[in-house]
């Protein structure tokens, strides 16, 4: 029988309400434990993108299943706090004008398009889709995309603003991540991605298309390399379908001998759904390439 702390309530995952910090903080030195620095076997748990934004069923890009999935993770979380040396996690972070937002394109009538609308190169040379801002820079953009057969340019619903609640951690996880923090004494690490307006940022390591010379705009080293220093990586967050599964993809990119670190916990991610593709049947192709590469795959209730 799995014991909780006593602040947790599972039913206040995926509420909009103030994280109780203070209260997990000090639960987290009550219940103390050996302190991180002395893990013999170093184990990472990386968290992507886990914003209300995401997670809510209010959320501005709300993903089906999240809620669920969070509430697993936090309780993987409790239920492994002595083996779980460091816990990090992303904040995909937006502003209203970026390549990926109606804001950025235009009909010849002036419309811009509506959320989930796909730009093509055809689109661009067929003149259904035009760039206000940047012309060269946009229409190269989606060319790349294309040609690297990675994700056609999706118009997203504006997410994750930056000074918004959509951009904060969902507070039953951000309570978790602060009692790990204490109770392990090792802080806890937040990366910010996705302020750069000329691309798409799913990989919380590495923009869609590069953009050499702008903060942000290149591969994250420094970032790459912490991660890798850790014995086993354990992946949750949202959304499968994309800043999950092509923060893998970057792995499998940069450091592909590293993938077998990385374990993908298959209970505590969601894929977007879109009304016209089939985004989770794609992600499942792509991840058996990456388990043929080294890539594990468990679930929040494997104990091993």
């Amino acid at each position: 029988m799995r014991t909780f702390p006593e602040f947790y309530d599972p039913s206040r995952v995926g509420s909009l309400t103030m994280a109780r910090t203070s209260l997990a903080a000090a639960a987290g030195l009550a219940r103390g434990g050996s302190p991180a620095a002395e893990d013999r076997q170093r184990t990472l748990l990386l968290l992507v993108d886990p914003q209300v934004d995401f997670i809510h069923e209010d959320g501005a890009l709300s993903v089906p299943g999240a809620v669920e999935d969070t509430r697993r993770t936090i309780e993987w979380i409790f239920s492994h706090l002595d083996s779980i040396t460091s816990i990090a996690a992303s904040l995909d972070s937006h502003l209203p004008q970026q390549i990926f937002y109606p804001t950025w394109w235009v009909d010849e009538e002036g419309g811009h398009p509506d959320p989930f609308t796909l730009i093509r190169p055809e689109d661009i040379s067929a003149r259904r889709w035009l760039p206000l801002i940047d012309p060269d820079w946009s229409e190269s953009y989606v060319t790349e995309l294309h040609s690297q057969a990675r994700k056609e340019l999706m118009i997203w619903p504006y997410h994750t603003m930056i000074g918004t609640p959509g951009h904060a951690i969902s507070p039953a996880l951000h309570e978790a991540i602060s009692f790990h923090a204490t109770a392990r004494q090792s802080p806890s690490r937040f990366v910010t991605k996705g302020t750069l307006p000329q691309t798409e940022y799913y990989s919380l390591l590495e923009p869609e298309v590069k953009v050499k010379g702008e903060a942000g705009g290149e591969l994250n080293r420094e970032l790459l390399y912490w991660m890798l220093e850790f014995d086993r990586i354990f992946v949750a967050g949202q959304a499968k379908s994309h800043c999950v599964l092509e923060t893998l993809n970057s792995i499998a990119r940069n450091n592909p001998e590293q993938l077998g670190k990385f374990n993908l916990l298959t209970d505590c991610t969601s894929s977007v759904q879109h009304p016209q593709v089939d985004f989770d049947a794609l992600t499942e192709v792509e991840l058996a390439r990456l388990e043929e590469l080294g890539l594990k795959r468990t679930t929040s209730s494997d104990l091993s």
